[in-house]
């Protein structure tokens, strides 16, 4: 059985030199050095480039090397009936965690505000919020989205969460289904999106939803740039409806140089990188689910096509 990897990261290495230890006596095949195609039993990937998959006749298991999915079940890459899992790495949750509150802490300790004053040699204190008094709603309540909303609620924020299906997460407000969206989204004096990407979620973040937004929020998004519409987003800062944007996903990526987001006053840019990917825990799950399948027990971490997650 024969492994194939292919991932576009700079530290690519570090990923194949952990896998060549975890899965020694397996034979690991770099992409784009296949070999014998009907060899490769699970593909290790990251955007695979197209027909990759669809050339491998004898392909089991599709693994991504990250949380989302989407990637791969839009392409139609995947041919029905092949399994394929994702990363729940416990590393990825808390960076994630510790990036949304590090996004709703620089807004609320007005250190944006702060950085301009100190352009103009100001010194001005400016009024602040104690975090009971702040409401954040966080759109997504799987692995990511709950650790984001336990740790904010942890330093006292108000937090609630919206998903498909409603969740019971201890002190924290749960909203769900379309009829929930509008109360949820009328009490966010910021707005987390965590959610996974399918058709139902891809431009939900519009003129309208986020309309219904406090004035004065700020949006956060981290997880794929299609859920927000940029144009509608960039005139609601302008227009003064909503205070800020963290954003760390976007629809193309790089963010081309010439996109209003990064000069917008509002607009704070970060290259994807509210949750990297960390090998050194990943991969115990790849390896995992690589010795399940080649005994034939349950894989682990597996999608669920139908929601796409």
């Amino acid at each position: 059985m024969a492994i194939l990897f292919q991932c576009p990261w700079d530290n690519a290495p570090d990923w194949i030199s952990l896998l060549r230890a975890r899965l020694a006596g397996r034979e690991l095949r770099i992409h784009p050095n296949l070999g014998a195609p009907e060899d490769i039993a699970v593909a290790v990937v990251w955007k695979p480039p197209a027909g990759l998959l669809a050339d491998l006749p004898n392909l089991c298991l599709v693994q991504s090397l990250g949380a989302g999915v989407d990637f791969l079940l839009e392409s139609g890459e995947v041919p029905s009936g092949i399994p394929v899992a994702r990363l729940v790495d416990p590393v990825m949750a808390t960076r994630m965690a510790e990036y949304v509150l590090a996004a709703v802490l620089r807004v609320e300790r007005r250190f944006d505000a702060y950085a301009r004053q100190q352009a103009q040699r100001l010194w001005r204190r400016l009024p602040q919020r104690d975090a009971p008094d702040v409401r954040v709603g966080i759109m997504g309540s799987g692995v990511l989205g709950a650790r984001a909303a336990q740790l904010l609620s942890r330093h006292g924020f108000r937090v609630a969460t919206w998903s498909r299906t409603a969740k019971d997460l201890p002190g924290i407000e749960s909203f769900a289904g379309p009829e929930g969206l509008a109360p949820f989204l009328g009490r966010s004096d910021h707005l987390v999106c965590l959610l996974p990407l399918t058709d139902a979620t891809r431009g939900l973040l519009d003129a309208r939803t986020l309309g219904l937004l406090p004035k004065g929020a700020q949006v956060v998004n981290c997880a794929r740039g299609t859920h927000v519409v940029d144009a509608d987003l960039l005139r609601l800062l302008d227009e003064g409806h909503l205070a800020a944007a963290t954003l760390d996903v976007f629809v193309e990526e790089p963010l081309p140089p010439d996109h209003p987001f990064w000069h917008h006053p509002k607009v704070f840019v970060t290259p994807h990188v509210s949750s990297i990917t960390e090998p050194a825990t990943a991969v115990a799950q790849i390896a995992e689910n690589v010795e399940r399948l080649a005994r034939g027990a349950p894989l682990i971490n597996l999608v669920d096509r139908a929601t796409g997650y």
